[in-house]
C-alpha cells in the first residue's frame, strides 16, 4: 500500500531527492529512474540489486549527518519516521522519545521552500508499540505535521477480510472495529493492525 501510493504521488524531476530510511525500499530507485538526483540515508547498510547513476546511498542516522538545509525538491519518508528513536529495531540504539517529531523538524529544514514530502505512517488511536513503531492519532498527529502544509491525506484500514479499504480521516484515526483493533505483535499478522495514513506534504 505504502509503495503504491508513493509510486502514484512521484513528482518528475530533475532536482534533489532524499529516501529517508531508505532500507531495500525500490522508492528511491523510482524517484531515479523520475530525473532525481536520490540520496537514500540509512542506519544499517542495505544491499540493492541494481546500480543508478542518479542513486546514492549514505549510511548514518539523520541527526548525524551532514546535509545542506533548503536544498532538496523532494524527501521520501515512507513508513520510516514512526521507527525514529523507539531503541531494539532497525539498528536503533539510542532511545529518543520526541525522535520522530525532531525528525520531522530537521527534514523540514532540508526541504527547499515549497519542496514536497511523500509520506506514509501508521494511523489510529495514539499508541507506541516499542520496539516496532508509533501509532499517529488525534494528539499526536497535528504535531508531525505542523511544519508542513497538506497537499493531500488518504487513509486505509483492514476490513473483516483483512484488506486494505479507503476510509475518512475521522474513521482512521480512531480506527478500532470488533474484529481488529490497533496492535502490534509482529510474528501474528491478524495482531498486526492499524490504519494507514498516506499523505503529501509541502514546506511551510
Amino acid at each position: 500500500m505504502e509503495w503504491s501510493f508513493c509510486a502514484a504521488q512521484m513528482p518528475t524531476g530533475p532536482g534533489e531527492a532524499i529516501d529517508f530510511g531508505c532500507g531495500g525500499s525500490n522508492i528511491g530507485l523510482l524517484a531515479a529512474q523520475k530525473g532525481f538526483h536520490v540520496t537514500a540515508i540509512n542506519i544499517e547498510p542495505v544491499q540493492w540489486a541494481y546500480v543508478h547513476p542518479n542513486l546514492q546511498f549514505l549510511k548514518g542516522d539523520l541527526f548525524n549527518v551532514s546535509l545542506p538545509k533548503s536544498h532538496f525538491d523532494l524527501i521520501i519518508n515512507c513508513s520510516t519516521v514512526e521507527h525514529v528513536g523507539l531503541v531494539g529495531r532497525y539498528g536503533v540504539t539510542e532511545n529518543h522519545i520526541d525522535g520522530d517529531l525532531d525528525s520531522m523538524s530537521l527534514l523540514s529544514e532540508l526541504l527547499k521552500p515549497n519542496g514536497i514530502m511523500i509520506m506514509t505512517i501508521p494511523c489510529g488511536e495514539d499508541a507506541v508499540f516499542s520496539p516496532f513503531h508509533r501509532v499517529y492519532g488525534e494528539q499526536r498527529l497535528p504535531s508531525l505535521l505542523k511544519n508542513f502544509f497538506l497537499d493531500l491525506e488518504e487513509y486505509w484500514v483492514k476490513n473483516d477480510d483483512n484488506q486494505w479499504a479507503s476510509c475518512t480521516r475521522t474513521i482512521a484515526l480512531s480506527f478500532k472495529s470488533l474484529s481488529f483493533k490497533p496492535s502490534s505483535l509482529q510474528d501474528i499478522p491478524f495482531k498486526n493492525v492499524y490504519a494507514l495514513g498516506c499523505f503529501v506534504l509541502r514546506k511551510q
